[in-house]
């Protein structure tokens, strides 16, 4: 993988991150590049079994699982923003995330910003919302040469994952965004120790992927094992 220079991460919830740049991350912090994470909200609205997850803890859980899993890729720099709370897959997160987002891009000056498109990649408010701040953020303050890179999918991942898939509701309709292959900016087929790396991460998100886990088990190596991104933008001078 050719280097992305300083990466910036901009997601909505404890775990965007690990499923769709896991590996991207991973090996560019490897490498020596700064890789700065950035989580708008701690997952409150995470609970997958409110008996074992009540909800009211879910953000100190979610907390510990997000930082526990970026100590295994060996991300170091990681921001939760202040404010936007998790509330559920209808509701947009509070718009106090955008400025801070705005703060940090002028602050970090990535070379490559990894985040949704937006159509959420799953069609989720809060990943709209988190999209919406990243464009308008790198739009304002990025510099130049600086690329904005959104999550896809291509037809053929499609294909095999979203019928498995359909029973979690991850998706909502008309989403994930699919790319042809051909069309991608960002085509990384994880090495087997990356992706060694990354289902490891993934796993510490225990409150969220225990009944993924049940189904798939190590199957979930083969949905993870590339990560797609399309270009979105450059930014002149």
């Amino acid at each position: 993988m050719h280097t992305l220079g300083t990466i910036l991460g901009v997601w909505a919830h404890p775990d965007d991150d690990i499923y769709l740049s896991a590996g991207l991350m991973a090996v560019a912090s490897s490498a020596g590049d700064r890789v700065v994470d950035i989580t708008a909200t701690r997952g409150e609205g995470g609970s997958m079994d409110e008996d074992r997850w009540p909800p009211e803890g879910m953000a100190e859980v979610r907390t510990v699982e997000m930082r526990r899993s970026l100590d295994i890729l060996g991300v170091a720099e990681h921001r939760f923003l202040e404010g936007p709370i998790d509330v559920d897959m209808q509701t947009p997160l509070d718009p106090s995330g955008a400025p801070q987002v705005l703060e940090i891009m002028r602050e970090v000056q990535p070379d490559t910003v990894l985040t949704f498109g937006p159509d959420g990649m799953t069609g989720h408010e809060g990943h709209k919302s988190v999209s919406a701040w990243a464009g308008a953020a790198f739009e304002r303050a990025a510099k130049p040469g600086a690329r904005l890179f959104h999550a896809t999918v291509t037809p053929e991942w499609a294909e095999v994952w979203l019928p498995r898939l359909q029973p979690f509701d991850v998706f909502l309709p008309g989403t994930p965004p699919i790319v042809p292959r051909e069309q991608l900016a960002i085509d990384f087929a994880l090495p087997d120790d990356v992706l060694d790396m990354k289902f490891e991460a993934i796993q510490a998100h225990e409150s969220q992927v225990e009944g993924l886990m049940e189904v798939f088990g190590d199957g979930m190596r083969e949905w993870m094992s590339v990560e797609y991104f399309r270009l979105a933008a450059v930014k002149e001078a």
